[in-house]
């Protein structure tokens, strides 16, 4: 009997033993479940971090190329123009001479009989003109086409209204002083005079616009 409970006890003991062990070990495992789930959310957490600070190093480069194109681009236009306009000003002082030497040129009456000094000083003048233009045009200076073209603010200075009934008002009838351009920029306005009707005649025209607004009421009126 004795030996019997010994057995009994020493299995009960061992039962005991090894279901605190099993417990002990589900434990550990559950701790080191858990420690792994940590650790992978610590890795997932970083790694997007890291993916994030990826995108925006991506952003900030494109970013700071497009700035560097666009000042590129800058540059190369503020270069181009500064060979095209950079006489710009010395271009305006020179045109000043030019109008003197046409002033001088249309005060000589061609019909004269010069003696041989004047027409030597005539061909002289002539050829300074025809120079003085040939190295405008070479810089891109040219004139500005005026006579009988419509009136444009953006390229001609009006200077006086001349009365003409043949014409339809603002076309340029004189040029007072010749315009100029610059490549694709305005040098020097042109100094005009433009067409406008006379006083009789633009009662005449509002007197016929009358009648016509009045014919085509009736027209209006009998439809």
């Amino acid at each position: 009997m004795e030996e019997d409970k010994e057995k009994i006890q020493e299995e009960t003991s061992e039962i005991n033993e090894s279901e605190n062990a099993d417990e002990d070990n589900q434990e550990h495992n559950e701790e080191n479940e858990n420690e792994q789930v940590i650790e992978e959310d610590v890795e997932e957490t970083e790694e997007d971090r890291l993916k994030e600070e990826i995108r925006k190093l991506k952003e900030e480069k494109i970013r700071v190329l497009a700035e560097m194109e666009n000042m590129r681009k800058r540059f190369d236009r503020e270069k181009i123009d500064s060979i095209k306009y950079g006489s710009i000003n010395f271009a305006r002082d020179i045109l000043s001479p030019g109008d003197n030497l046409e002033r001088a040129l249309s005060a000589i009456n061609k019909e004269d009989d010069h003696p041989e000094s004047i027409k030597n000083l005539i061909e002289g003048l002539l050829m300074v003109k025809k120079e003085l233009t040939s190295t405008l045009e070479k810089n891109g200076i040219t004139k500005i086409d005026t006579l009988n073209k419509n009136f444009d603010p953006n390229l001609h200075q009006a200077m006086m209204e001349i009365e003409n009934n043949d014409l339809d008002e603002g076309v340029v009838v004189q040029e007072i002083q010749t315009g100029y351009m610059m490549h694709d920029r305005l040098l020097r306005p042109a100094m005009v005079g433009v067409s406008k009707k006379s006083k009789k005649e633009t009662e005449k025209e509002t007197d016929q616009d009358l009648i016509s607004d009045e014919e085509d009421k009736e027209k209006t009126l009998k439809t």
